[in-house]
């Protein structure tokens, strides 16, 4: 049979990562799809010295893959929005099916992508925009789609995982880790779509509409980063039996569907409470297998080059089958897609880490648990610790309690003249071990 031609757009990391495994494993790729993938055109603005493109034809203008008509798949590693959107857009108006690790644009566009692709009956495959080398869309819609998908929780961020490892293990504060991290090359130079959680919000907003069945709906996720977390807030973790992980969560509550993305308490003796440094989990919750978790490298070259070139195998094997006859996008078919509503914060129920810093005055204490107790928030446990420059730290821990309930009570707290109003709130969940 003819060899299935790609075109790559970008050779960046992930793009060099991908031509050094379509090339090195070629042999292995062939036998798999039936017959031989060629890179037969790179747009990129740069040559990379990464990988060998010798006999590859090489644009500096992107859009000539996209409009080249030998291409048969386009894989687009640009990164970016608005220019990998019209990219990918062009692309399958000339009859390319797409390969792209671009979360942030499936988050954003996916829904306008995934309808223009199904009207021009070709395929978007996307595996390696969220956790990078784990296959987890897969996994998640095709390996468990026998299940309910109750809940599913992730650490899906590697850079932020590496900051609260490091701050937990090596007693430092949040800065000073966040500096490592942009001198290793784990954080960005503006490290905000990390370490406040946009990151993982994109990848949440696609985990959750392939477990659920509902629309991406990236706009209704709440996000929450890890900025504000302090060492003494590790610590105060710890004397409790958790540890601070920034988590996505998504659960089926049989009201609604929450999506949450913000620090989390976990248990220590929880799976996810073991995934250190820049690795990504993922735990999934089916009603049928229970829990289970998938773990591996979230980033890097060849571990998001893996996804790239599986969903460049799958599209090779599917261009003999009727478009209509392949797995669905999202697991699930368009005209049979939830509308079931996303929850708003307020309407989330858990249990809360609090840290307050109060004056060391009589009385005080007993004004705090009035409020929590007249907005329904019940205390589990409570630590205070020794003072410190005039104030009293206390931390405590709650039942669960609904979360329009516990910002009203800390609103009220924050008011009193005898507590400083900077009050840290950090949900803890206790997943399935």
């Amino acid at each position: 049979m003819n060899p299935v031609k790609v075109g790559i757009a970008g050779l960046g990391t992930v793009g060099s990562g991908t031509v050094n495994v379509l090339k090195r494993n070629a042999r292995d790729i062939a036998r798999r799809v039936g017959r031989p993938i060629e890179i037969t055109h790179i747009g990129a603005r740069r040559d990379n010295p990464a990988c060998d493109t010798t006999g590859m034809r090489i644009s500096r203008d992107i859009f000539a893959v996209a409009t080249d008509p030998d291409i048969d798949i386009l894989v687009e590693l640009i990164g970016g929005i608005d220019t990998a959107r019209e990219l990918v857009l062009t692309a399958i108006r000339n009859g390319k099916h797409v390969v792209t690790a671009n979360k942030a644009l499936i988050a954003e566009h996916g829904n306008e992508i995934f309808q223009a692709a199904q009207d021009n009956g070709v395929d978007v495959a996307f595996e390696a925009s969220v956790a990078g080398g784990i296959p987890i869309l897969k996994s998640l819609g095709e390996g468990l789609a026998a299940n309910h998908i109750n809940w599913l929780a992730g650490i899906i961020n590697g850079t932020g995982n590496f900051i609260l490892t490091e701050m937990e293990e090596g007693g430092r504060d949040f800065k000073d880790v966040l500096d490592e991290a942009q001198q290793l090359g784990y954080a960005e130079a503006d490290p905000t779509f990390d370490v406040e959680g946009i990151d993982a919000a994109h990848k949440l907003t696609i985990l959750a509409s392939i477990a659920f069945g509902i629309p991406l709906q990236f706009s209704r996720v709440y996000t929450e980063g890890i900025s504000r977390i302090t060492t003494e807030d590790v610590a105060s973790a710890a004397h409790f039996g958790y540890r601070i992980k920034h988590l996505g969560i998504a659960k089926d509550t049989g009201n609604g569907i929450e999506l949450r993305v913000h620090p989390t308490l976990i248990p220590k003796e929880t799976m996810l409470s073991a995934v250190n440094g820049v690795m990504n989990a993922v735990m999934i919750h089916g009603d049928a297998v229970g829990p289970t978790m998938f773990y591996g490298a979230g980033a890097g070259a060849e571990p998001t080059a893996s996804a790239v070139v599986a969903d460049i195998i799958e599209l090779g094997r599917a261009l003999t089958v009727d478009h209509d006859e392949r797995v669905p996008y999202l697991g699930f078919h368009t005209d049979h897609m939830s509308d079931e509503p996303i929850l708003t914060i307020d309407d989330v129920t858990c249990c809360f880490y609090l840290r307050l810093h109060v004056q060391d005055k009589t009385g005080v204490l007993a004004d705090i648990t009035r409020i929590l107790s007249d907005n329904n928030v019940s205390i589990d446990a409570l630590v205070q610790r020794e003072v410190d420059q005039g104030l009293v730290p206390i931390v405590m821990m709650t039942h669960e309690v609904r979360e329009g309930d516990m910002n009203a009570a800390l609103a009220k707290i924050a008011a009193l003249e005898t507590v400083d109003s900077d009050i840290m709130r950090i949900r803890v969940e206790n997943l399935d071990a």
